[in-house]
């Protein structure tokens, strides 16, 4: 029996292509196993830009807006710092 040839390109969505490393698979269910591993990394830990660089699962569970809150809390302290440094080397 020969295993299914994996090479292709799933699409997921508009222009989020995944290239599939080519492998023959003996079982199905290696094949099976190769698609979860690929939707579980495209919904829980690729940034979606769409999504304003969030994970498809925090829009989803709720938790964008808190993210979102968070890095720019970040950004703000970072910036903050920043002025502070210049204006005191400027000194």
């Amino acid at each position: 029996m020969q295993g299914a040839f994996v090479g292709r390109r799933p699409v997921f969505g508009d222009n989020a292509r995944w290239i599939v490393i080519a492998k023959v698979c003996e079982l199905p269910g290696d094949l099976e196993a190769r698609t979860g591993c690929l939707i579980e990394h495209y919904n829980y830990h690729r940034y979606h830009e769409s999504l304003k660089n969030l994970t498809p699962a925090d829009v989803y569970f709720g938790r964008g807006q808190e993210i979102l809150n968070e890095r720019g809390r970040t950004k703000r302290q970072t910036l903050e710092r920043r002025l502070l440094l210049h204006c005191k080397n400027a000194a």
